[in-house]
């Protein structure tokens, strides 16, 4: 249970504006983004979600093989979802969107734009032994039921991925004095507890 007067100095300080969560996959984005969007009252927003749901073959192609869409395509298809309406005056949790450095800008310009200004960037740090191990587990109960990108190759394509084009976006976050580290290998309630008490830290 989270200290009410830590949530509220949260509240005030994020306003409508935005938290991008980035992190290996199955660092627990999507789990502590929807944590954080119900105690702020904001929604959550996961780019990868978005593009798993868009009717084109080009992007599946790209999402089964592991890997990152066109800069180009991405910033057609995610970032006007920024800018619903119904998102208005609305915290917005951004599950990794922009994963391609090139793509913090336009990222950053959409949500000023839309008035969601992006207050700060937590890094969910996990090995890409702790990811294996993680999905391993979830392979075993079928817990991600059966998605075509679920396999042992398209897995090692997704790290390289992610070396390759996201951890450049973390340290450009990072040279901008918006990234907040956490260790995502402690429990899901560990982890929240360090993103909520950082991000206190933040506000006061």
């Amino acid at each position: 249970m989270h200290d009410d007067k830590k949530i509220s100095a949260i509240k005030h300080w994020l306003g409508s504006g935005s938290i991008n969560i980035f992190g290996r996959p199955f660092s627990g984005k999507d789990v502590q983004g929807k944590r954080l969007a119900d105690l702020l009252g904001g929604k959550l927003i996961g780019g990868g979600e978005i593009l798993r749901h868009t009717p084109s073959d080009n992007i599946k192609q790209h999402i089964d093989n592991g890997q990152l869409i066109p800069s180009n395509d991405y910033a057609n298809i995610v970032l006007p979802y920024l800018s619903q309406t119904e998102l208005s005056y609305k915290p917005l949790i951004l599950s990794a969107v922009g994963r391609w450095h090139g793509e913090e800008t336009d990222v950053i310009n959409s949500l000023e734009q839309s008035n969601h200004q992006l207050k700060a960037v937590i890094y969910l740090d996990i090995s890409n032994n702790d990811s294996y191990n993680r999905w391993l587990a979830l392979r075993t109960h079928n817990d991600r039921l059966n998605r075509h990108d679920d396999t042992e190759e398209v897995l090692q394509t997704r790290f390289d991925e992610f070396q390759k084009k996201t951890m450049p976006v973390i340290d450009y976050y990072r040279d901008k004095g918006l990234l907040i580290e956490i260790d995502g290998t402690r429990t899901r309630d560990g982890v929240n507890d360090d993103i909520i008490q950082a991000l206190y830290e933040l506000s006061v």
